[in-house]
């Protein structure tokens, strides 16, 4: 007979398993490994004794996310529970494994007893024995076996609810991250919107404050003039002393003039000419920017205001005479259109005429043809005027206007307004004012078109004869004679 033995007394007492708690702890992170050694034998493999128990593990990794927490985002935090997941199913595969070991195990161990059972009935004496106690200790590796399989289902449940509680977090965390997304979406809308209504607000804005802008800038540059001007008014120069210079020399020239007129007049009157040209004379500088008045010189002249007065130009002494339209005052300002021209008025009461004349041609101003010409290289130049009047009624003058002449156009503004412009044309007129008054040196005429004209007071006289000579040269420019009503253009003026 063949004699079984089986020593299990090593076994007993390194297998021992002592009795699962409820509080399961488990002997390590992983499920224990077991294989068919030779001849049949169940051997375990060893652990490290250094490997962490799963709780530990469950811990460690529990506080690890409690750490990053505050530092990890929504996304991280599913890619966590997302590999947790994975780990469980990978545990729960190992559980399935380990069953099927197991279910190996009690089929051998109830083989190997029934072998004993069948060897135990065949024996006697001292291998009857033997084979009983192999038989208890078939018995005793079956109990510790079942021990094994409790712990294990034990182990089992925990891993399953580990792995429900995984994917449970993981759903929560995909729904949290859907949620997220969802809210950083409206956000992202919300912004794009803000953005829209901000730019369409600039965009509104900058329509609204285009127009305004260049206003803005040339009143800025106007302002800067201005500064300018006054800087250099309250800090002269060189050139301001030269100005001041010529400008008592023109007063000086023009007092001459003045005086030389006179000894004329009275040289003429002693030279016994006849005693109707010594009713009347002619008083003030003979020169643009003056004031021609008639002033009688004989007791037995008439009053002015009896008699009819009418003002000429001759191109030269003796030539004909051409009427000046309007020109019917005791009082005229030669304009530029009179400038080398003798001037001659006549006084006519009860039928019986008498002629005054200037003793020569009209002088220029002095220094005004090159003021006129720096004006030129200008593309528009202003000049501040106040209107006296509108079509032929008086206007109070109360608000400053501003004179536009440019290269193509007039054009009168009042602050941003413009009050008349015009392209040059046959019908525009502009000449100085023929009504006499104090202040007609100052005073110019401008018709803008048909049914439409004004009267224009200028801060100088200076100014005023300038812009009449500008604003010709420019119409002349656009072949266009502008002039005074019933004025006739010299050739070459």
């Amino acid at each position: 007979m063949t004699r079984v033995t089986c020593d299990f007394g090593d076994t007993n007492a390194k297998g021992a398993v002592p009795p699962v708690s409820a509080d399961v702890i488990f002997p390590s992170s992983r499920f224990p490994n077991y294989k068919i050694g030779p001849n049949n034998q169940i051997v375990e493999v060893k652990q490290d004794s250094k490997a962490l128990t799963m709780k530990e593990v469950v811990a460690r990794e529990t506080s690890q996310l409690l750490e990053q927490q505050k530092r990890l985002s929504v996304r991280d935090l599913a890619s966590k529970f997302e590999k947790g997941l994975a780990a469980a199913a990978k545990l729960s595969d190992e559980a399935r494994m380990k069953d099927a070991a197991s279910l190996e195990k009690h089929v051998l161990l109830k083989k190997l007893r029934d072998a004993l059972e069948a060897l135990r009935g065949r024996v006697a004496g001292k291998n009857k024995d033997d084979v009983e106690e192999a038989i208890a200790m078939v018995e005793a590796l079956a109990v510790q076996l079942s021990q094994r399989e409790g712990e294990l289902i034990q182990e089992k449940t925990e891993v399953k609810k580990l792995a429900t509680f995984l994917k449970q977090a993981s759903e929560d965390a995909k729904k949290l991250v859907e949620e997220e997304r969802a809210y950083a979406r409206a956000e992202i809308e919300n912004a794009r919107a803000a953005v829209q209504r901000v730019e369409e607000a600039l965009q509104e804005y900058e329509r609204k404050s285009g127009a305004s802008g260049k206003q803005d800038m040339e009143e800025l540059m106007k302002e800067v003039h201005e500064a300018r001007r006054i800087k250099m008014l309250h800090q002269p120069s060189k050139v301001m002393d030269m100005e001041h210079e010529l400008q008592a020399l023109r007063v000086q020239l023009a007092e001459k003039c003045k005086y030389s007129i006179q000894l004329q007049k009275e040289l003429a009157r002693k030279m016994g000419e006849g005693t109707v040209s010594q009713l009347y004379e002619l008083d003030g500088t003979e020169a643009l920017g003056s004031l021609l008045q008639i002033q009688s010189c004989s007791l037995a002249a008439s009053e002015l205001s009896e008699c009819s007065i009418q003002w000429h130009r001759l191109a030269c002494e003796g030539g004909k005479q051409e009427p000046i339209s309007g020109a019917t005052k005791p009082v005229y300002a030669p304009e530029p259109f009179d400038v080398g021209r003798i001037l001659q008025v006549e006084i006519t009461y009860e039928g019986q005429t008498t002629s005054v004349t200037t003793a020569g041609p009209i002088d220029p101003a002095a220094g005004l043809g090159n003021y006129v010409e720096a004006l030129v290289r200008r593309h528009d130049i202003e000049f501040n005027v106040v209107v006296v009047q509108m079509n032929g009624t008086d206007h109070t003058p109360e608000i400053i206007h501003v004179l536009h002449i440019g290269r193509m156009r007039m054009k009168l503004c009042k602050g941003k307004t413009s009050v008349a412009k015009e392209y040059y044309s046959t019908s525009m007129q502009l000449c100085g004012v023929r009504g006499g008054g104090n202040a007609a040196a100052q005073a110019a005429f401008w018709q803008v078109k048909t049914g439409l004209s004004f009267v224009l007071m200028f801060e100088t006289e200076r100014e005023r004869n300038a812009a009449i000579m500008l604003a010709r040269r420019f119409a002349y420019d656009c072949n266009i004679m502008l002039s005074g009503p019933d004025d006739r253009a010299a050739p070459g003026s």
